[in-house]
């Protein structure tokens, strides 16, 4: 019975956007009760705060349906560089980003070298079965 091998690097990297949702949500939180955007005639502070913060954790908590293809990577590193650069209105989002972009390179890292060991080990078990004659 063979079994699927689902890619580690695809599991850590929605682990880390699941994560940097949650953050992203409360850094929303935290802008809107300090006032960080100027009302408008066009559109009020509150729905601007809102408006980038909800749509900006969605993006998070979306990005890895499209980890299946090497555009899913592009966009999570899109979150990432939104991340980092949100530091420039709430200057906390610059450690709290680090901290989680070193979190998303750990996982994409870490995340290939299980795969390609699985990929290797898997091999090396079937050549060994095939070439093992007690196992016919």
């Amino acid at each position: 019975m063979t079994m699927k091998n689902k890619s580690t690097k695809r599991l850590l990297a929605s682990i880390v956007l699941s994560f940097q949702s949650i953050v992203i949500f409360f850094a929303t939180l935290t802008a809107f009760g300090l006032k960080m955007a100027e009302p408008t005639s066009n559109l009020p502070a509150i729905e601007l705060i809102w408006g980038i913060g909800l749509s900006f954790a969605l993006l998070a908590i979306l990005t890895p349906a499209f980890l299946r293809n090497p555009a899913g990577y592009w966009l999570g590193w899109f979150v990432q560089a939104a991340l980092l650069v949100s530091g420039f209105w709430l200057w906390g989002m610059f450690v709290i980003g680090t901290i989680l972009v070193g979190l998303w390179i750990w996982g994409l890292v870490a995340g290939a070298t299980i795969d390609k060991a699985r990929e290797n080990y898997n091999k090396l078990m079937g050549e060994q079965i095939a070439s093992d004659p007690s196992s016919n």
